[in-house]
């Protein structure tokens, strides 16, 4: 695995490519790899006219198929939002370990895990949290992303697979609400996390909240950002004058925890 940021992979694989995240990082992503190799649903493919490697992440021999010689994963593919849990128990629990798995048997070195802020939803806002904290998901997907880092953290220390947990905020081109004011993870800071997530020198297993340089933060990854050699470039505040009314009712939860209108949603019955 190399680790220089002006050296290039040779083989990295992007999935959930069609999805929002995936479609902005593409083009940047092919500036670090000699072949850049997309991956999503057909559907989600043929959707967004996207070519691309069509894989359903909770088939182990698809999956065995599309890490066939490659050298580091940024993992963005699976149930993006929160909802029922056989879905998201398919595609991001199955998913993520067949991911792993393959990635032991291929040889694969480095996975970036696009883990989520919904690991800590539970926790109050406002509260000043860093990447070894209690868990407190806020619904089935917090607790599917749960299950990533710990399957992450798992082939680190059994099989020597490097990984980078990141657990994302707001990422938008622009903050939407106070909450993001806090939560919001800018275009270009998005790629420079992942960027430097690929390409630092012996990561191990590394935890880190996905946010840019905003005052109002409520994560402090400065340890793991200095580790990755990532720095922030942009800030929410500029909006904060026309954000800071925008909000849910001051005594839901969503106005009072961390995974805001996460908190909105469940219990779901059969």
């Amino acid at each position: 695995m190399r680790h220089d940021q002006t050296m290039t992979l040779r083989k990295l694989l992007l999935t959930g490519a069609a999805g929002n995240l995936g479609r902005v990082l593409a083009p940047d992503l092919a500036s670090l790899c000699d072949e850049l190799v997309l991956s999503d649903l057909p559907a989600s493919l043929d959707k967004h006219g996207i070519r691309g490697v069509g894989c359903d992440l909770a088939d182990a021999n698809a999956v065995e198929a599309l890490m066939q010689g490659v050298e580091a994963v940024v993992h963005l593919g699976g149930v993006s939002v929160e909802g029922p849990f056989e879905p998201i128990l398919q595609a991001n629990l199955r998913g993520v370990h067949n991911l792993y798995e393959s990635a032991r048997r291929q040889g694969t070195r480095r996975i970036v895990f696009a883990s989520s802020n919904h690991v800590i939803g539970c926790a109050r806002q406002g509260q000043k949290l860093k990447p070894d904290c209690e868990p407190q998901p806020d619904g089935n997907y917090g607790v599917s992303k749960l299950f990533g880092e710990g399957m992450a953290r798992l082939y680190w220390d059994r099989y020597g697979i490097e990984s980078v947990c990141l657990r994302i905020g707001t990422a938008l081109p622009e903050p939407i609400d106070r909450r993001s004011l806090s939560t919001w993870l800018s275009p270009r800071d998005l790629f420079g996390l992942i960027r430097a997530s690929l390409t630092a020198p012996n990561v191990g297993f590394t935890l880190a909240y996905g946010n840019s340089a905003n005052p109002r933060a409520w994560w402090d990854s400065s340890e793991a950002w200095a580790r990755l050699g990532f720095v922030p470039q942009d800030s929410a505040e500029p909006w904060a004058a026309q954000l800071e009314s925008i909000h849910p009712p001051e005594d839901s939860l969503a106005a009072q925890m961390q995974g805001g209108g996460f908190l909105n949603m469940g219990p779901y019955d059969r």
